[in-house]
């Protein structure tokens, strides 16, 4: 069962950088024997959660095209820790931003949250103009 715990979060303004790390356990998620899928979704205030991107084992990388050139997603595999570097921030960046994670053994086919079973308590992001 993973278990996943996002930090980083915070305020920044329209064009600064801010990184998102979120520790994931177990271990098997940071390495290729498992068959997996992490990735970063987000929840803009009154708004529905929408994706942002994904990395799998085979090293596969998904992105939004709203975050595209921006952000990237990496993986930490000597602290089991899961990264989003976004650069350039915008208002519209603002948002909650969760963790979440497939289970072991399985690759997200899309980049959609239906795919993916555990998911982290999330952390804000607040982006003022």
């Amino acid at each position: 069962q993973g278990k996943l715990v996002e930090s980083g979060g915070g305020s920044a303004q329209a064009g600064e950088s801010l990184k998102l790390s979120c520790a994931i356990s177990p271990s098997a998620y940071f390495s290729r024997t498992f068959p997996n899928s992490v990735g970063w979704f987000r929840q803009p205030p009154g708004k529905e959660r929408e994706s942002v991107a994904s990395i799998s084992s085979d090293g596969t990388t998904i992105y939004a095209d709203s975050v595209k050139g921006r952000f990237t997603i990496s993986k930490d595999n000597a602290n089991n820790t899961l990264i989003l570097q976004m650069n350039t921030l915008k208002p519209e960046d603002t948002a909650i931003y969760y963790c979440a994670a497939t289970r072991l053994g399985s690759i997200a086919p899309a980049l959609v949250p239906r795919f993916f079973t555990y998911w982290g308590q999330g952390t804000q992001v607040t982006v003022s103009s």
